[in-house]
């Protein structure tokens, strides 16, 4: 990965032997609901900021297409508010990874414009994560997210 957030594409890679690493962690204890919004918000956000993450549309035997996914696959990793924070904080200041979040600003604003007022009101060190999304070099996220179980 890159500084403006290009991906060596890597179709015939394995999720395990690929060069570029996704993962979402989020607090388990938010329950199904706000974790299946987080991860589905960061999804989103990643897609856009990195479009080559996906790989292209393909088609089913009946000739049927379907969207493309991501190529990388993208682990779904638990840990604690605090131990997000720490992840966040730390991600954030390595060269070559991406980073999007999901704060609680987010999950309780009903408008953008709220969110942006709350963000911009709000400290880093003061944020409560309910999810961050880590994009980049595998032993960089390895080193980030090692030992951090699947979210089951």
């Amino acid at each position: 990965m890159t500084t403006d957030h290009q991906v060596d594409v890597q179709l015939d890679a394995t999720t395990r032997t690929a060069k570029v690493k996704w993962v979402i962690v989020a607090d388990p204890s938010l329950g199904p609901g706000l974790v299946a919004n987080a991860t589905a918000c960061l999804g989103a956000a990643v897609g856009k900021v990195l479009p080559s993450l996906l790989g292209p549309e393909v088609a089913d035997a009946s000739g049927r297409p379907h969207a493309g996914l991501p190529w990388t696959g993208c682990s779904i990793l638990a840990a604690d508010a605090a131990k997000l924070l720490q992840i966040r904080t730390k991600a954030a200041n390595r060269e070559g990874i991406f980073v999007a979040d999901m704060s609680k600003h987010a999950q309780a604003s009903r408008s953008y414009v709220e969110y942006t007022e709350a963000m911009a009101g709000t400290e880093e060190l003061a944020f409560a994560y309910y999810a961050v999304s880590l994009v980049g070099p595998r032993n960089k996220i390895d080193k980030l997210v090692g030992g951090l179980p699947l979210l089951r």
